[in-house]
């Protein structure tokens, strides 16, 4: 039997446990239909689905007076508490089948797949489950889900043909009905993988034990255009079937009745042209007797002849399999780890997983362009099935990828990028797939999902992405801000308002956070909402908070400065005067009071307020000089210096004291942007940046002509 033959493969090999393994929250999701298509034609990827959810448990199923294993608790808050490490699951499932508890482990493999659900090992160990349990029905039900989410699995469906063939009773016609559909729908989504073979040669075999010689043609004939890893041994096998049966069995009606056609058309041919070389030698017959009948269709001349019409038919097709498959071999032969697994890949694989890619892209692209510059229109539609097949091998290799390399975003930004301009849902398939169950946590990826609703006018779908990303990711600040943004776009500047005030509110116990939210809400309030009493009010309310945050007191300093100066002058030196009160460091203050002394000479309404603030410059200039070379003088004191400078003073001669260079150190750059001219100081002035604090009364020595000396 088929199933008796088919090969059984083993689980995944073993996985360990990698760093920073994303994986997402057990989630129940809606469960799709498998996509199936006619003669492998375009299948669609069906969107995945995740744990299998198995109907309440009866008395009659399940023990129910049976407890949990011992250690089953146990090791199940460990999956719980550390969902990314990949060896406690393992360690669970092992417990699980050692105890043979089939509650704990419909439990423990439904919450599994939902995170890792490419590893088709626990599909077929989960579906072998139920049916010892002699649930035969959901044994079915996890195979088809399994296929749902990895429909390129050639083992799952191997594994499910299987589990089909022992349970249904094949004496009923719907039995032989049904399994042969399951093939097809299995070669429609796994039968243009590169080594997808086995699955060729069960179905083939099995309709030949069902006696059906040209079905299993047709089958050997269908592989034939398909490159795969065993092309030639596919020929081979089609070539033993062909001689090894009458051609009446092995070819449908419509081939025999053409090859026997041609052959006809070809004696008759031949024997026009032997007529004409022996003319006036015909054998002369009795009178009364007729012509013999041509009955050398049956002979066995005839069979050999049409036998080698038929083989050239399919030496051709094999050739042209042969070309694509040579063009595709040194690629496939670089893929050394087609199924998944949590270990990162090493870039080599990386690469050549790329180099695939862009390859087939190109052959799918030359394809569309012959298949266009002939004009589809009036053509044959074999022209037109080859320029689908080039896409479908793209996409057939894509989603071959994304098994290897499902924890990869550049691969799945690189497939969607691909689809966009062919199908909408198809990429939005491609990204929900992603961020849903291979990429929870990359946010940048979800944020692209955003944009990607966004930008085709779903502004409700890319909210529902960025609240979710927001939910999944608490207290992510670009996710926020994300989100104020799309509010904003859209126009809803209300709910924008909203999220930035939530975003403050809940922030008041992390001062860097809350100063970091206040001056988004500012330069709303400020520069949207028009409003800069409001925005100075959260700025001053953020530095009772944060009263060391310098960024708090430049963005309001910007909001002064971008004021009408003629009503509010004086907020500009109140600004100031805070900054100077408050625990910031010796170069911001100087900072502050450079720019105070600016804008008082730019703008001040009187001569002595502008030598007012001269002088208090220079007195913070001198008094905080002071103390800096009070600091850099204090290793004086040092007795083993003493006692060098001692010893050196008697050989070398007094050299002039040079003040200790300090490398420039640049102000800290203004959060928000327009400062009116006030941007940046040191440029304005030519300064050299705070190269010794005796160094800052130098730039204002030019007013020294034109203020009296302090």
């Amino acid at each position: 039997m088929a199933a008796e033959g088919a090969e059984e493969f083993n689980d995944n090999p073993e996985f360990t446990n990698p760093s920073g393994c994303e994986a997402p929250e057990v989630a129940n999701f809606p469960q799709p239909d498998l996509a199936v298509s006619e003669d492998m034609g375009g299948t669609d990827m069906a969107d995945p689905s995740l744990a299998y959810s198995a109907p309440p448990v009866t008395g009659e199923e399940e023990e129910d007076g049976r407890e949990m294993p011992v250690e089953f608790d146990r090791q199940w808050n460990l999956v719980n508490d550390n969902p990314q490490d990949f060896n406690s699951w393992t360690d669970l499932l092992q417990y699980c089948e050692q105890e043979g508890h089939l509650r704990a482990s419909r439990q423990a493999l439904g919450a599994f797949l939902a995170r890792y659900p490419l590893c088709y090992g626990y599909w077929k160990k989960f579906a072998d489950l139920e049916r010892r349990a002699g649930h035969n029905q959901k044994a079915e039900e996890v195979c088809m889900q399994g296929l749902t989410v990895i429909p390129l699995s050639v083992d799952l469906w191997i594994h499910y043909i299987n589990l089909l063939l022992g349970t249904l009773n094949m004496n009923l016609p719907d039995s032989i009905q049904r399994i042969r559909s399951v093939f097809e729908d299995a070669l429609a989504a796994a039968g243009w993988d590169w080594h997808s073979d086995r699955l060729w040669d069960l179905y083939a075999e099995w309709e030949k034990e069902q006696g059906d010689l040209r079905a299993m043609t047709a089958v050997y004939d269908r592989v034939m255009r398909v490159p795969t890893q065993l092309y030639s041994t596919h020929y081979e096998k089609l070539k033993r079937h062909l001689t090894s049966s009458p051609l009446q069995d092995v070819l449908s009606a419509e081939e025999y009745e053409t090859v026997q056609a041609e052959y006809m058309q070809n004696q008759i041919q031949a024997k026009k042209e032997g007529s004409d070389a022996t003319a006036g030698e015909e054998e002369e017959r009795p009178p009364g007797e007729d012509d013999p009948a041509n009955d050398d269709k049956d002979s066995e001349e005839a069979v050999q002849k049409m036998l080698e019409l038929i083989l050239a038919r399919r030496e051709e097709m094999y050739q042209q399999n042969e070309a694509e498959v040579r063009k595709r071999w040194n690629y496939e032969d670089a893929i050394k780890r087609p199924y998944f697994h949590v270990k990162p890949l090493d870039r080599t694989q990386l690469k050549a997983w790329h180099t695939y890619l862009e390859w087939e892209m190109l052959e799918a692209e030359a394809a569309n362009a012959v298949t266009e510059g002939t004009g589809v229109e009036g053509q044959e539609g074999s022209e037109v099935k080859e320029g689908i097949a080039g896409h479908r091998r793209v996409q057939i290799l894509f989603e071959r990828c994304l098994i290897a390399c499902a924890l990869y975003e550049e691969f799945w930004d690189k497939y969607a990028h691909y689809l966009e301009p062919r199908s909408l849902e198809e990429t939005r398939s491609v990204y929900r797939r992603a961020c849903e169950i291979h990429l929870p946590y990359k946010h940048s990826f979800h944020f692209q999902w955003a944009m990607f609703e966004e930008r085709h006018g779903n502004t409700s779908e890319a909210q529902r992405i960025l609240e979710a990303l927001e939910k999944a990711m608490p207290g992510l600040a670009m996710v926020r801000l994300r989100r104020v943004a799309l509010e904003r776009r859209a126009g809803h500047l209300e709910k924008a308002e909203s999220l930035l005030k939530e975003a403050v509110e809940e922030n008041k116990d992390k001062p860097y956070l809350h100063a970091f939210y206040s001056i988004k809400l500012a330069r709303f309030f400020h520069k949207l909402g028009k409003n800069p009493s409001r925005a100075r009010a959260v700025l001053q309310e953020a530095i009772e908070i944060s009263p060391d945050n310098s960024k708090l007191y430049l963005n309001l300093l910007d909001l002064e400065l971008s004021g009408d100066l003629r009503l509010n002058g004086g907020g500009v030196q109140q600004c100031v005067s805070k900054a100077l009160a408050a625990p910031l460091s010796s170069d911001l203050k100087i900072l502050f009071s450079q720019r105070g002394l600016q804008f008082a000479e730019d703008f001040g309404t009187t001569v002595q307020s502008v030598l007012s603030i001269y002088e208090e410059h220079q007195k913070l200039l001198n008094d905080l000089g002071a103390k800096k070379r009070g600091a850099e003088n204090s290793d004086s004191d040092d007795p083993e210096k003493m006692n060098k400078m001692d010893d050196d003073s008697g050989t070398a001669a007094p050299a002039q004291a040079v003040p200790p260079a300090v490398p420039p150190v640049p102000p800290p750059p203004v959060m928000g942007g327009d400062m009116s001219g006030y941007g940046n100081y040191s440029n304005w002035y030519q300064q050299q940046q705070y190269g010794g604090y005796g160094g800052y009364s130098n730039p204002w020595n030019q007013y020294n002509q034109y203020y009296p000396p302090s």
